[in-house]
């Protein structure tokens, strides 16, 4: 493809609203156009690389035996309600939803389990027929509060999405596993550095549930690693084993203690500086909505961990979890806020405690009066122990569960979510099948998510220096750029059009830069646009010989035309081999 012939503007500046490399380059070479907050045009380079990882999704999904099939954006409310997800995600305030001419509620689907349950519902009867696995390539649609990033948090995105149906929990872990490696070999097709974490499963349900995250320092999600034991999870899922509380000096009585202003950790340690933070147990007080009411509910924790309100919200089956308001905080426990404790709270206020609260004695809490804490409190002597669940969020320097490894938190972009569902849909939606025995059961499910659109930006998060993208081969708008420098030139027009026609038809897509502009405007937009493989048609072009050099860096070589063309022909290979 000539430049000259392509619709291709850059922009001069990077975009202010612009938070990440990946946001910035896209916008500043022209591969997509901010229509409105989280919604975008994809330019036409933008556009070849989503068909590269589409047709990379497609390949291997195909390989492994999956189905492709399209299902509607639009879907109705009352298979939502089937599924009791409606409230769920018109509380978290990410649904499209409204009503349509005849005043029937509708949305624009952020993801479809419901669909593809009702689908397969007025079609399965026998055990015969599974397992399958479908899957649709799609524009998704969800409704976020604060559209950011780009292409990695937008309201309008391209995404995959696949079902597996199974006879029974044993085949549907199978058919889990088989899709990881769809995955693995997916995201190392396209050329990323990727680590697989256990996650937590959200609204879409479920068991056992893995998120796939490109390493990139920019990311969005925090993960919790261990090097020495392989293990990783984001950190909404994660567990680990955190040190025991140094153990009181004596025990002694319950007292109160005037705390004037002391609303934090910091404050108290001010004020008692003998006493360590471990020893102190924040209570922390929550709004949590369900479908049918609202209620405060509070939580201990250890004063040097913080709380997961994800674990929260799981524990608690809720629609929502938030903190309590200044207004709601004094009516739970009579004080200012940073005063809350286990003790004296408002009949009916259900109390839990983090794991890390267990085996704490001699503790200081907020007394649920203004300037006041309790200190030397026993759980089962002063107060009994509350139900207690790990609700805690891991961090640096914890050890692993099982004490073999120390836990570092990295930074990473979700580009795949898988889930084993179980029964969670064909349970609620009525899906069944005739087992073997002649029984009807439930069919078991599995659901797998890839963001199209997603995986491309954080391409770019990964592969990128300060002049441009640097992109992976497998997944480039074009395998090699032919940059000619002086259009017109007899001798030059001839090798760069003997060069492309040779490369173009050994199925190679070239981009070439055949443009009337100096070569320092070329090798700037071919920077910015990121060709990894880069051929300069120039002043030896008599000699028949050109310039050598991959975008990812290294040294400029100057070899022979037909060098250069198998050597492009070879990472070519290379890339499709993998």
């Amino acid at each position: 493809m000539k430049l000259s012939q392509m619709f291709f503007v850059t922009l001069r500046e990077e975009p202010s609203d612009a938070e990440v490399r990946s946001h910035a380059l896209m916008v500043k070479a022209g591969f997509i156009h901010k229509l409105a907050a989280g919604i975008y045009v994809y330019g036409p380079l933008m556009w070849r690389v989503l068909r590269k990882v589409e047709t990379i999704v497609r390949e291997e999904h195909d390989r492994a035996g999956c189905q492709e099939l399209l299902m509607p954006a639009l879907q109705p409310r009352e298979i939502w309600d089937e599924s009791d997800r409606w409230d769920r995600y018109v509380a978290d305030g990410i649904l499209y939803h409204f009503q349509d001419g005849r005043g029937r509620d509708v949305c624009l689907g952020p993801t479809h389990e419901e669909v593809i349950t009702d689908f397969v519902k007025a079609r399965l009867t026998s055990y015969k027929q599974m397992p399958f696995t479908l899957y649709q390539i799609q524009t998704k649609f969800r409704d976020e509060i604060r559209p950011r990033f780009g292409l990695m948090r937008g309201r309008e995105f391209v995404m995959k999405d696949a079902y597996s149906f199974d006879v029974d929990a044993e085949t549907m872990a199978k058919s889990y596993q088989m899709m990881r490696e769809v995955y693995r070999r997916i995201f190392s097709r396209c050329g990323l550095r990727f680590t697989p974490v256990e996650a937590d499963a959200g609204a879409i349900g479920g068991s056992g549930s893995e998120e796939f995250m490109v390493d990139a320092d920019t990311g969005e999600d925090a993960i919790a690693v261990c090097h020495d034991t392989g293990y990783a999870a984001n950190v909404e899922k994660a567990v680990s084993r955190i040190p025991a509380p140094p153990e009181p000096p004596a025990e002694v009585a319950m007292h109160k203690e005037p705390t004037p202003n002391a609303k934090s950790c910091d404050d108290l340690l001010a004020l008692f500086p003998d006493l360590p933070v471990e020893r102190m147990l924040k209570t922390v007080i929550y709004k949590v909505t369900w479908a049918d009411r609202e209620a405060p509910v509070a939580v201990m924790a250890r004063g040097d961990r913080e709380l997961n309100e994800v674990k929260v919200l799981n524990h608690l089956d809720a629609l929502n979890v938030e903190l309590a308001d200044e207004k709601l905080v004094k009516e739970v426990t009579g004080a200012e806020v940073g005063f809350a404790g286990p003790i004296g709270l408002k009949d009916g206020v259900r109390l839990l405690a983090d794991a890390s609260v267990e085996g704490v004695k001699g503790f200081l809490c907020g007394g649920n009066e203004t300037d006041t804490h309790y200190l030397d409190v026993w759980f089962g002597r002063d107060l009994e122990q509350p139900e207690t669940v790990d609700f805690g969020l891991v961090q640096e320097g914890d050890q692993t569960v099982d004490g073999n490894g120390t836990i570092t938190i990295t930074r990473g972009i979700e580009v795949g979510h898988i889930f084993q569902l179980g029964t969670k849909y064909s349970e609620s939606m009525n899906l069944r099948f005739a087992a073997e025995d002649g029984k009807l059961g439930p069919a078991w499910m599995g659901c797998y998510g890839i963001g199209i659109s997603r995986t491309a930006a954080a391409a770019i998060e990964q592969g990128h220096d300060e002049n441009g993208m640097i992109w992976p081969l497998p997944i480039a708008p074009y395998s090699a750029m032919l940059i000619q420098m002086r259009h017109g030139d007899e001798v030059q027009d001839a090798l760069a059009q003997e060069m492309h026609d040779a490369l173009e038809g050994a199925g190679i897509d070239v981009l070439w830069d055949d443009r009337k502009q100096g070569a320092g405007a070329k090798f700037k937009d071919a920077d910015l646009i990121g060709v990894p493989l880069r051929i300069v048609v120039g002043r030896d072009a008599k000699d028949r010989r050109v310039e050598w050099k991959p975008r990812s860096g290294g040294e400029t070589e100057v070899i022979g035309a037909d060098e250069a063309i198998e050597r492009v022909k070879a990472a070519v290979a290379e890339a499709r081999s993998a």
